[in-house]
């Protein structure tokens, strides 16, 4: 057994299926292993889209994602993905395939500091040496899915790769146990509610990872509070719910923070201000802050309780909090929602970003799951697209990257081959991950990819017109007429709601993939997305 045998079984044993990644001398004994093992290797068209793959992986399972690159500029290409995982707090290991060990320190061609590149991307970069692989791999796997979850790098030496492994028995590190403070976060929210008038409740990132979603929202309904939440917190709680009143620091941002600013008490669970910081958007109202890390303290902040805990413990602990009155009332929800409703499609264009929206809402079941890409569409999305289920809606927030969308939805299918899964991305984005097409229709993933055409790099555009900018360098350029397909997967143009919807019809009938090119008005963007 070699040693990159060793690596395989073990990932076999953690549950890992797949392997992103691009073929290189140095990573051929590592592809070689995977050959005689149930982890198939998934053949990329770029390193960074292995990186975004294996990180959506780890975001869907729970079982970190798993990315190679070879040494020098694939190892630059992966950082990228890798980014993702680790502001997006995704389990991920990225196993970059170096030179062999006599060459570790020689200046030569391709070669870089690896252990260098990766640290402030990572949990741990590790170096894997002989007598050690399995041990490395071990403590490397535990650390990834340990709170908070995040990616962790292991470099490893062709000769090492190749050489014969040490016999390995032990076992795969558990994850971290966070304390118990249920009982000290249930009273110090039991204390402010008295004093409240109008608490509201906020999700986010971490709270995506616990499994208490019900409980919260009978604490939602016990205590008759409104909730609102980040872009990666949608679906965790109904957003069909009377209770919901919308997502913070999106589209029509202004409507939703007129009434978060009426609040007097922010209840904040498994908030991660890593989406947003608090310091944007709550002020000097108190904030208690229930999550498995600490918030940074900020100027003007006033937190009334800021504390690492298990997070389950704690919602468990104040959904048994008797009921405090306060001074809301539904039809101010209610009046807020219809308001919010309305701002979201200011009309002036028969095919604008928002009709595509409703048009694809309206199409998905509601199991489906919409991998959306960065920029302005971003915003919309966020705002507008209405879930009640977890782990529906795919994007990076933390990150923030421009090419996320479709290699998110390619994983999300690879997960879910029985389920819908559709991605949304931006004419930019397309071109930067146009290639993964390639991937799409080798491994026949049916998945609509719908390409938002209008020209513009159009979340620059807006705050180019924001800062009173002339607009320069974010014109893509007016578009062509669409092709009869790319990379082989078959193509089709939108100009209406109408040949919209027939798309769509056409697009989920395939077993194959496919692109829809929306050709959209660019200008409906400038009243929502920082409205």
């Amino acid at each position: 057994m070699t040693n990159t045998d060793l690596m395989v079984r073990m990932l076999e044993e953690a549950g890992v299926r797949w392997l992103f990644g691009i073929p290189s001398g140095p990573v051929l004994p590592l592809i070689d292993s995977l050959r005689q093992s149930s982890v198939q290797f998934i053949l990329t068209a770029s390193e960074t889209s292995a990186g975004f793959m294996a990180s959506t992986v780890g975001y869907l399972t729970g079982i970190p994602g798993v990315c190679a690159s070879t040494v020098g500029p694939g190892a630059t290409n992966l950082t990228t993905g890798v980014g993702s995982a680790w502001l997006d707090r995704s389990p991920l290991l990225a196993i970059t395939c170096n030179v062999a060990s006599p060459w570790l320190e020689r200046r030569i061609q391709m070669r870089i500091d690896h252990m260098a590149l990766f640290k402030p991307l990572t949990k741990a970069s590790f170096s894997i040496r002989d007598g050690r692989v399995g041990e490395t791999l071990s403590e490397a796997l535990g650390l990834a899915i340990q709170e908070p979850p995040g990616p962790v790098h292991l470099d490893l030496p062709e000769d090492i790769a190749q050489a014969n492994a040490a016999e390995w028995k032990g076992h795969r590190r558990a994850s971290n146990q966070l304390p118990d403070l249920s009982k000290e976060a249930a009273d110090a929210i039991a204390a402010a509610l008295k004093k409240a008038h109008r608490p509201l409740l906020v999700t986010g990132l971490t709270f995506t990872r616990g499994s208490a979603a019900r409980q919260l929202l009978q604490f939602v309904e016990t205590q008759k509070i409104p909730f609102v939440s980040t872009l990666h917190g949608k679906g965790f709680l109904p957003e069909d719910h009377p209770s919901w009143v919308g997502v913070i620091g999106r589209a029509r941002r202004t409507n939703v923070k007129a009434l978060t600013d009426r609040a007097d008490l922010i209840i904040a669970v498994g908030y991660d201000p890593i989406e947003i910081n608090y310091e944007e958007w709550v002020g000097e109202t108190p904030v208690i802050h229930v999550s498995t890390e600490v918030a940074e303290p900020g100027a003007g902040l006033n937190f009334v309780w800021n504390e690492a805990c298990d997070l389950d413990r704690a919602i468990e602990a104040m959904n048994r909090l008797q009921t405090f009155a306060n001074d809301w009332s539904q039809e101010t929800w209610q009046e807020h929602r219809v308001r919010l409703e309305r701002a979201l499609r200011p009309g002036g264009s028969d095919f604008a970003v928002q009709t595509v929206i409703d048009i694809l809402r309206n199409k998905l079941p509601a199991n489906g799951i919409l991998a959306y890409d960065v920029g302005a569409h971003t915003h919309q999305i966020a705002t507008q697209w209405r879930t009640n289920q977890p782990k529906t809606l795919l994007a990076t927030n933390g990150w923030s990257s421009m090419g996320y969308g479709m290699p998110a939805a390619y994983a999300a299918k690879l997960v879910f081959p029985d389920r819908p899964v559709v991605a949304v991305v931006g004419d930019g984005g397309f071109q930067m991950t146009a290639g993964e097409l390639a991937l799409a229709r080798r491994l026949r993933l049916a998945v609509p990819v719908i390409v938002l055409n209008d020209g513009w790099l159009g979340l620059m555009k807006v705050k180019q017109e924001r800062r009173n900018y002339p607009l320069s360098g974010v014109f893509l350029g007016d578009p062509p007429e669409s092709p009869a397909h790319y990379f082989g997967v078959p193509c089709r143009p939108a100009r209406t709601p109408e040949a919209f919807r027939d798309a769509l019809d056409w697009a989920f009938a395939l077993e194959e993939p496919s692109v829809i090119e929306a050709f959209i008005d660019v200008e409906s963007y400038s009243a929502t997305v920082f409205d």
